[in-house]
């Protein structure tokens, strides 16, 4: 009897063998961002309940911006050293603690101690760098761009399921108990990171096996690896300053809070498809062409909403707009250090990168509170998106994709 060979799986596929690992870091993820990218919503409440002013809460959450990315480095070591468990278990008791903590303060310094130092630090071993790097070592090389874009899809899911949900929240039992929510959907994430706890040990390799300070030192002297890091600190800029005070933006234009939340609701449904596209298209195109084409584009959406009428139509095409590109960039980034450095050291590498991106968060966030305190309106901080857009693009292109002769592979 004639049998037929068992068909292959379809170029850039993950196999099903995989799919309960990579479904796991996109929940985690989900939780995790959608938490952090929806706390914009309770700046006003917050300001309310408590006269702390705006730019002292803004602070605060710039501090969270800084710390989320500053996080991620510290815990991707731990994970690159002893497996991705203690990292995540740590960060969820970190994010339950600090948003059940915030309901009770009542200073800047406490705010920014919940806020901006337990929440995002918790919010940040749960993130891109821990999780993209233990899938990335339990994949074959042709599925990891895939996946990477698929678990970041899942962060944006969780944008676009927080935000009308905190709102909701919010309108229905008040900021307090709207916190007390996300802390106990922050629980959840214990039990989903039991499959991902394990270290991954791979057979030795003909490469050159570098520790992690020499790793360190040979990513730091490369032009490449520093060419990522600015984009990606106009990327947290831009992000930053739009998940903290789009809010605000919309309040100064005289519609209602509603508007806000589904426009980063949108933000976040749009970035599905575009985090799931950045992926694909990794596989078959030079990624820095795909950075630099995104960065471009944020540009142009800018200066478009600068010129159109503020009203709900033109922030929600807006917010569809950047959501194509809104953390889109974090598997062509992932890739690109993989593919510099390989894997052994990816969650510290490119955790370096994502503080980088934080850094760019903590002025977003900041200076975005200060124009409004100051100004009366964001209409310089909008020309500062263009202009840092701008030149993100223009630093990803002299960047080179083959691979430094010393790396750290698995």
């Amino acid at each position: 009897m004639n049998t037929l060979p068992p068909r292959a799986p379809a170029a850039g596929a993950v196999p099903l063998s995989y799919w309960p690992l990579v479904l796991t870091a996109s929940a985690v993820l989900m939780i995790t961002m959608g938490i952090r990218q929806s706390l914009g919503l309770y700046i006003s409440p917050l300001n309310t309940a408590t006269g702390l002013g705006i730019a002292s809460i803004s602070f605060a959450l710039a501090v969270g911006q800084f710390m989320w990315g500053a996080s991620q480095p510290i815990f991707g070591a731990v994970a690159d050293r002893y497996g991705p468990g203690g990292s995540l278990f740590a960060g969820a008791a970190m994010l339950v603690l600090g948003l059940a903590l915030t309901p009770f303060v009542s200073s800047e310094f406490a705010l920014t101690l919940t806020l901006g130092v337990l929440v995002a630090a918790g919010a940040g071993a749960g993130s891109f760098s821990i999780l993209i790097g233990a899938l990335a070592q339990r994949l074959p090389p042709e599925k990891r761009a895939f996946a990477s874009g698929f678990i970041n899809a899942g962060g944006s899911f969780g944008q676009f399921l927080f935000a009308p949900l905190s709102q909701f929240l919010i309108a229905g039992f008040g900021w307090a108990t709207a916190l007390f929510g996300l802390a106990a959907c922050a629980l959840a994430t214990i039990p989903l990171s039991w499959p991902l706890r394990h270290k991954v040990e791979h057979p030795p390799s003909a490469a050159v096996d570098l520790g992690l300070r020499q790793q360190l030192r040979v990513a730091l002297g490369d032009r490449s690896y520093w060419c990522l890091h600015a984009g990606f600190f106009t990327c947290g800029f831009h992000i930053a300053f739009l998940v903290t005070h789009l809010p605000g933006a919309v309040d100064l234009c005289g519609l209602p809070a509603s508007v806000s939340a589904l426009s980063l609701a949108l933000i976040g449904l749009a970035n599905i498809a575009g985090s799931l596209g950045a992926g694909a298209l990794g596989q078959h195109y030079r990624m820095k062409w795909i950075l630099a084409c995104m960065y471009g584009s944020r540009a142009v959406l800018v200066g478009l909403y600068l010129l159109a009428p503020k009203t709900d139509i033109t922030f929600y095409a807006f917010s569809i707009g950047l959501g194509l590109t809104w953390l889109a960039t974090v598997p062509p980034t992932a890739g690109l250090v993989g593919k510099l450095f390989g894997l052994r050291y990816l969650a510290t590498l490119f955790g370096l990168t994502l503080l980088s991106h934080q850094i760019g968060g903590f002025f977003g966030a900041w200076l975005g509170g200060l124009a409004l305190v100051n100004l009366g309106n964001y209409d310089w901080m909008w020309y500062a998106d263009i202009v840092l857009a701008t030149l993100a693009a223009l630093v990803n292109i002299p960047i080179r994709e083959e691979a430094p002769r010393r790396v750290a592979r698995v």
